[in-house]
């Protein structure tokens, strides 16, 4: 059987570009006991397939020239010998950026529709929702009555972020690109306020939507981002650190003076909690977030959006827009 499947060409320099990407058809190996024959049904496009992508030290191992990108995958099993599933079912898998694999069944997850679409198991209800959850609640400890700030508000992540501490009783004030992302973080998903990064009074803003300083920043962008939220910060606030998205395509440091100290004091003389994590740090947790997370999807007390491209060759032009800021919410890829 013939599989489709998008490589990693060569390594990105910079921006990746469509050439540093392969499509490639190869044969399928044959079923063994205890695997199973899956098809992609939808592919997650995610910021930090871009760091996989360089042979820099990192918390996970590149991807190797010629090999399938990576990426979380919902797929239907076509073909089982394993016990535990069978034709039809379907499951969470780890595949890429390919239509069919062979895999082993262990560690696969059955979906459940009960809990909402199965496409909602690469968001909100999967990975990006865990990491929300789990940076927010485990680290953030957001109290009622607390300032909650956000960056990168619209995307799968920090959407859910803004919602839960919402939930949790505090005033929420986004950081998006545009007043078509602000206007969505604030009548779609229910923030206080939204500052546009964009904008050259990115600071008088953000001083003006947090008349009492922050209490919370979780940090999905860094940069220009984190250099106007830094002096907001509260005593003993803090900042779990999620990911650097306004960095990811840097190949050397930025100019001008070492920041640095500036960090270090406010660190020091505000006490602040500054905790970068990985969501698999937490997933002793899972069943405590797919319990909540699905309850609050159920009741809409959590809204999401999904922006879904259609077809597989349509998989590398949607993920450099995506590091360009280009969705509003999970980016999916259908099969």
């Amino acid at each position: 059987m013939t599989n489709k499947r998008i490589v990693l060409a060569s390594r990105p320099v910079g921006e990746p570009a469509p050439e540093n990407f392969r499509t490639e058809s190869v044969e399928l190996p044959a079923l063994q006991e205890g695997q199973v024959l899956l098809k992609t049904l939808y592919l997650s496009l995610d910021p930090y397939m871009r760091g996989r992508m360089s042979d820099g030290p990192s918390y996970a191992a590149p991807v190797g020239i010629g090999e399938t990108i990576v990426g979380g995958t919902v797929c239907e099993v076509v073909e089982s010998k394993a016990e535990t599933l069978t034709t039809g079912d379907v499951v969470a898998a780890f595949v890429g950026w390919q239509e069919y694999a062979v895999v082993p069944a262990k560690g696969l997850r059955k979906l459940d529709p009960s809990l909402g679409p199965v496409s909602a198991s690469l968001g909100v209800l999967g990975m990006p929702g865990m990491t929300a959850w789990s940076g927010l609640l485990l680290l953030g400890q957001p109290k009622a009555g607390e300032t909650v700030v956000v960056g990168a508000a619209a995307g799968a992540v920090g959407s859910a972020v803004g919602q839960i501490a919402k939930i949790k009783g505090c005033r929420v004030v986004g950081i998006a690109g545009g007043p078509e992302k602000c206007a969505h973080v604030v009548n779609d998903l229910g923030f206080d306020a939204c500052v546009d990064h964009r904008s050259p009074t990115l600071a008088t803003g953000l001083k003006d939507a947090c008349p009492g300083g922050i209490d919370v920043y979780f940090e999905n962008v860094g940069g220009k981002v984190f250099e106007a939220v830094l002096p907001r910060m509260n005593d003993f606030g803090r900042i779990p650190v999620c990911g650097l998205i306004s960095q990811y395509n840097a190949t050397e440091l930025p100019p001008g003076p070492d920041r640095s100290p500036l960090l270090m004091r406010a660190v020091l003389t505000k006490r602040l909690m500054l905790r970068g994590f990985i969501v698999t740090d937490f997933m002793p947790h899972w069943g405590d977030f797919q319990r909540e997370m699905s309850e609050w999807v159920r009741s809409g007390r959590i809204a999401y959006r999904e922006q879904v491209v259609e077809g597989l060759d349509n998989a590398v032009e949607a993920f450099i827009g995506l590091l360009r800021g280009r969705n509003t919410g999970k980016m999916l890829v259908k099969l």
